[in-house]
């Protein structure tokens, strides 16, 4: 009995540890406390040709880190990015949001709460509106939406200092919620190019993993995102699609202006 007693201790203490290993291993340990900021972002098209003005806004409210990004189009449309984490113990998403108006109009919506594990979609069409709802796997510290993945990047720079290839998860919409693993890897520092400014920063590559016989029905792009070099790390450039994998890609560069340049690698990762 005491055998079984033990053996069974043995186990459950086997299966916490390795537990709590898994959670120390592929949460995002918080490194770098992001506090209160304000910054005037420009998104381009890949050209460099100015779509939109933008303002970024970052302060805690309730312990938690709020973030808010909008975009001003020159045809008068707006889009506005909202979410919220925690930052201690580790780097954990709250909520995301993700909106587009067109002449006032709400033309798509997109919306998760982490907590909860939902995510919701609604797109105007011909006949109204279109509505997706579901429940959504989530690893709390591990998946990320929108903004997210910049501060995760900012926190994981360390292991990228060490050689590592990281995998996350994503929060995506096609315009149904989807759940994809991702593997981010660090390519190098680049010269970028805004405002009539020349600016270094660290490149980092996020490439969803999707399924070869899915890869023959739908294409995601790869994002990039762009850190200031050197550390402290910071926002510098995003480029991705605009929400959903079908969009025209975009560039978004934290220094506003009328001219966007392309990344021109000065020196790349020789362990990628």
């Amino acid at each position: 009995m005491q055998f079984h007693l033990r053996a069974a201790f043995a186990t459950a203490f086997s299966i916490l540890a390795a537990f709590v290993s898994d959670r120390a291993a592929f949460a995002v340990e918080l490194t770098e406390f992001s506090g209160a900021a304000h910054a005037y972002p420009a998104m381009f098209n890949l050209e460099g040709k100015k779509l939109a003005n933008g303002e970024f806004t970052q302060q805690i409210e309730d312990g938690l880190l709020h973030i808010k990004i909008t975009y001003d189009f020159r045809d008068g449309a707006l889009i506005e990015e909202k979410a919220a984490f925690r930052q201690r113990p580790e780097l954990i998403q709250e909520e995301w949001s993700w909106r587009e108006l067109k002449d006032g109009k709400l033309e798509r919506e997109y919306k998760v709460n982490f907590g909860v594990k939902t995510a919701t979609a609604q797109k105007r069409s011909k006949e109204g509106s279109d509505h997706w709802s579901e429940q959504i796997e989530i690893a709390p510290g591990r998946t990320f939406a929108g903004f997210g993945f910049t501060l995760a990047l900012q926190n994981l720079r360390p292991r990228f200092a060490r050689g590592e290839i990281i995998e996350l998860k994503a929060v995506g919409f096609m315009p149904k919620p989807r759940v994809v693993g991702v593997k981010i890897s660090y390519l190098g520092i680049d010269r970028l190019e805004m405002a009539r400014r020349t600016l270094k920063g660290d490149h980092f590559l996020i490439r969803p993993e999707i399924p070869a016989i899915a890869k023959l029905f739908i294409r995601v792009p790869d994002t990039g995102i762009w850190l200031t070099n050197p550390p402290p790390s910071g926002f510098l450039r995003w480029e991705g699609p605009l929400a959903e994998p079908s969009d025209p890609l975009v560039r978004v560069d934290l220094v506003p202006g009328d001219e966007s340049g392309p990344a021109k690698p000065v020196s790349s990762n020789p362990r990628r």
